[in-house]
């Protein structure tokens, strides 16, 4: 086979891959809400499969293993669920008087810097630089999440039906892998490190978000639970997610008690950001996630515009498990390079190794 037909052969095989890439975005988009009930169950599976396979080592049997640990899961998703909702219906009811507060204080901060002999379109910052906005945009986030709990009978026994198949999935796979030898022992390795990162990364959001809570108490801003749940679940969207919650609990401050309250907020947050972040997240995970800095926010706004917050949330998880396939594919390992962070020396030696054979 000539050169000018291998080069035309590989061209026609990364248009039929592009297609089928576009046909699979499609359906994802079109099935969304039944890829988001999967993926929800798969994250609590996964924080809840290590105390799982801990009460297995002490002999509990599978089935009693489970149900302790779904009792367990039910009783914290119940408590929190019903002070989260309380807050929700709270700020709701107070939704319509924050945004005419809001509004005022746009008009008097308008009359403010015209007073200053600075002149200010008011439709222009009333329209297009409306900081109703970001309330609104909280609401219907919170909205959206307390619509996907109506689904969370179906999400709780999805779970627990991961969770009594988790011992038997490795034998499965080995059967499934034609070379388990060095296939096997790879994935294994990602699948641990992904989880590990999941309940670590939850452990640490739940501190962020208990730590912005008794921060907005202390501030006397209103509705300090709902802030500290927002601050724990947009810590999942990295880089941006902490500033994201902050915006809201600032603009709450600022119509309370003035712009001295609202920097204290925005002050809060970023401290708790910076500690996490640059202290606790390096120390507990090493920067292991195997991703440029590019990928990272591209993975966010593709995730995100694809499946909604809970793609958000989980764009990093997302993204680190394609980047596996293609790591793991002779074909598509340069895909992998590509998404992957400075340190590629994994990657590229097999790579380098093979140019030359």
């Amino acid at each position: 086979m000539n050169k000018q037909s291998s080069n035309s052969i590989r061209g026609f095989n990364l248009l039929i891959g592009a297609a089928a890439f576009v046909i699979i975005i499609a359906g994802v988009n079109l099935a969304q809400s039944v890829v988001v009930l999967f993926l929800v169950s798969v994250f609590l599976a996964m924080l809840g499969s290590p105390p799982v396979l801990w009460l297995k080592e002490k002999h509990f049997p599978s089935g009693i293993a489970v149900l302790i640990v779904m009792a367990v899961m039910i009783i914290i998703l119940i408590l929190i669920g019903a002070q989260i909702g309380a807050s929700f219906n709270s700020f709701s009811d107070e939704l319509p008087s924050l945004q005419s507060s809001i509004r005022e204080q746009v008009k008097g901060l308008i009359a403010l810097l015209t007073s200053k002999g600075i002149v200010v379109n008011e439709k222009i910052i009333l329209e297009y630089i409306n900081p109703e906005a970001i309330i609104k945009l909280t609401a219907g986030l919170l909205s959206g999440l307390s619509s996907l709990l109506s689904d969370l009978v179906l999400i709780l026994l999805t779970v627990t039906f991961i969770l009594l198949e988790v011992s038997s999935f490795p034998r499965k796979l080995r059967t499934i892998l034609g070379d388990p030898d060095q296939i096997f022992p790879k994935f294994t390795t990602f699948v641990v490190d992904m989880k590990r990162y999941m309940v670590l990364k939850t452990i640490i959001n739940l501190t962020a978000g208990i730590l912005i809570a008794i921060w907005m108490y202390i501030l006397g801003v209103q509705f300090p639970i709902l802030w500290g749940f927002l601050a724990f679940l947009l810590h999942y969207i990295p880089n941006i997610g902490g500033f994201i919650s902050a915006a809201p609990a600032a603009l709450l401050a600022l119509v309370q008690f003035g712009i001295g309250s609202a920097l204290l907020v925005i002050a809060g947050n970023i401290f708790v950001g910076f500690i996490i972040g640059n202290v606790i997240e390096p120390r507990l995970m090493g920067r292991k996630l195997g991703l440029s800095t590019l990928v990272v926010f591209l993975s966010l706004i593709f995730w995100g515009s694809l499946l909604g917050i809970v793609g958000a949330i989980l764009s990093i998880p997302l993204t680190m498990a394609i980047k596996f396939a293609f790591e793991n594919n002779e074909s598509t390992k340069w895909i992998a390079v590509l998404l992957g962070s400075e340190k590629l020396s994994a990657i590229v030696k097999p790579l380098s190794r093979k140019k030359k054979e």
